[in-house]
């Protein structure tokens, strides 16, 4: 395979990794840089379905507020693939309460990306 046509097929690993490494810095613009403005996020909470965001100014705002209330944050990839439009990474996922109580929760993210940029963030935990 031509070093060309593989770089577009790892291009949605790269755009996650970028991603992930704007999470743990809490860089909320700079995870926004990578989403589309139509992108669509489903966090884990509420089980069993979670709560869907849709478009930018409401993952902007879904993501504020997390770091607010979570600002020890820190995903540790465990394993991330891709091929295409899309990636999958397992993740451990730890964060300190405000008595300073560890924790931590495992789980899964499905990504698309689409010219360059996430379109749809899909997360799964453990639990």
């Amino acid at each position: 395979m031509s070093p060309i046509r593989m770089s577009r097929l790892e291009s949605a690993v790269r755009v996650v990794l970028a991603f992930n490494e704007a999470f743990n810095r809490q860089d909320v613009a700079g995870m926004l840089q990578l989403m589309s403005e139509d992108c669509i996020f489903e966090n884990t909470h509420p089980a069993p379905d979670g709560t869907v965001y849709s478009g930018r100014a409401a993952v902007t705002r879904f993501w504020q507020d997390f770091f607010r209330q979570s600002p020890q944050a820190h995903i540790q990839i465990e394993e991330i693939f891709g091929l295409g439009l899309r990636c999958i990474m397992r993740w451990r996922y730890d964060w300190e309460d405000e008595a300073g109580k560890k924790g931590h929760v495992r789980g899964v993210d499905i990504f698309q990306v689409k010219n360059g940029l996430i379109c749809e963030k899909l997360s799964y935990v453990k639990g």
